[in-house]
Formats: structure tokens, sequence, C-alpha cells
């Protein structure tokens, strides 16, 4: 039996699976990730892209904190590839029961999965520091320079996690219960050094945990099933039974 075929036959099997995701996820939309060869990490700036995504670095310089915010994490164009639109066709077959994701991008949501819990927030919702009015992306792609509240004039913050800062605590719960009631756990795109996110892993009780990664993680020797393959061709091969 192939990798694939004991993919199929264990999504065949099972009625509460729960899929965990990263960075690798949306590379195939053209994303760029942090960790790979050409990611992130390894370009060029004036400063760190860890040292810019941190709390210290956006309160002490936001202005060069948004240049290189719109300039590198913001892709209003992007769109779901295979890997999306096959984890939201589960949902609707009612056998996927939710999504955990470490990625800021909103694509699960634009595929139409319903229950997506962004471990490390998204780029969709913005909110005033002073009066917590909320903003869309747009807002932040239209504005020049520090974004402000046209309303109270504060300075506009991403709701997504950065360096520094802790994650939402009834989104962490919220995923927690989610996968230790799963009874087949999908892990993909992900390289797993990511805490305390990839921590998450160790709730999931089930014999049917499934990685799928261009290459190896710290948990392969732990899973019941390893694919090394783009995970928008694994995924996108999988036929959903109404």
């Amino acid at each position: 039996m192939t990798q694939q075929e004991q993919l199929q036959n264990w999504i065949d099997e099972s009625s509460n699976i729960v899929f965990f995701g990263g960075a690798g996820v949306s590379t195939e939309s053209g994303l760029k990730d942090f960790r790979s060869q050409d990611g992130l990490y390894h370009q060029q700036y004036d400063y760190p892209p860890e040292t810019i995504l941190s709390h210290t670095f956006f309160m002490r310089n936001p202005e060069e904190f948004y240049r290189f915010y719109r300039a590198k994490m913001l892709c209003p164009e992007a769109k779901p590839n295979p890997a999306h639109l096959k984890l939201a066709e589960l949902e609707r077959a009612g056998k996927l029961k939710a999504v955990v994701t470490q990625n800021i991008d909103g694509l699960h949501q634009k595929a139409g999965s319903k229950t997506v819990y962004e471990l490390h927030g998204a780029t969709a919702r913005n909110y005033c520091m002073k009066c917590r009015r909320c903003y869309d992306e747009g807002f932040i792609l239209r504005s020049e320079g520090i974004p402000r509240c046209p309303v109270c004039g504060g300075m506009v913050k991403p709701d997504v996690v950065l360096y520094e800062e802790g994650l939402d605590q009834e989104t962490v719960e919220a995923a927690v219960l989610s996968i230790s009631r799963a009874d087949m756990l999908i892990v993909g795109g992900t390289s797993l050094t990511v805490y305390p996110a990839a921590g998450l892993l160790r709730f999931y009780r089930g014999e049917k945990l499934v990685l799928i990664n261009r290459d190896a993680t710290p948990y392969d020797g732990r899973a019941d099933l390893v694919i090394h393959e783009p995970i928008g061709a694994v995924l996108g091969a999988v036929r959903v039974k109404g």
C-alpha cells in the first residue's frame, strides 16, 4: 500500500479529523515562508526579520516595522491552493472538524473553511491601540508610514502575534480541545520548530498522526505516517466521499 493510499484509507475511516498547518501550506500560493533556504530569514534586510517582527521593535521603530510588514507580510492577491481547498471540502463533508494554523494570511477562510484557529493571529484584523476600533487589511495597505486611527489618532496594530508576545489563550484552549478529541491529526507544511505552537501536538491521543512536509521534522519518528511531498499535491489527490 502506498503512502497516499494509506492516507486515503485513514481519511475514509475517520470522522473527527483536525489539521495542524504552518507556512508550507501557503508557499504554494506564492507566499514566502521563513525557514527554507529562500525564506525570509535567508534574505538581507537592515535588520533580521526576527528583530523587525518583535514587539520591542514595533514599539520603538513602527515606521520601519510597517515598511517591512507591507512589503513582505501582506499578500492580498494570494489565492487558496489545492491544500486549502481540500481541507474546506473535508469540512463541508463533515469529516474535518477544525483547522489549527500558524499562518496569518487568512487563506483557509478564503477557501471556505469555517472552524479555523489562528494561533498567530491574522493580517485581516487590525486595531487601534488607543480606542480599540478595528480595521481591515486594506486600511493598512492604503495607509502610509505609521497607520493612524482616523477617529482618535492612535497607532493601529496588526492583530498578529509578534515575537515576545504570548498566544491568545482562548484560541490555544480551543485548539487543544480539538486536537485532543481528534481521531486523526494531519500535520502539514510546518517544520515543527516554533513553540509553543508545535507543542500542541502532544495533546493528540489517537493513532493516526500524519506528517506531510517537504523536509524532515523533529516529530517524524513519532508519527504513524510520514509523507515528504508538497502538501498541495498530497491533499489535492485525496478523494472526499460524501
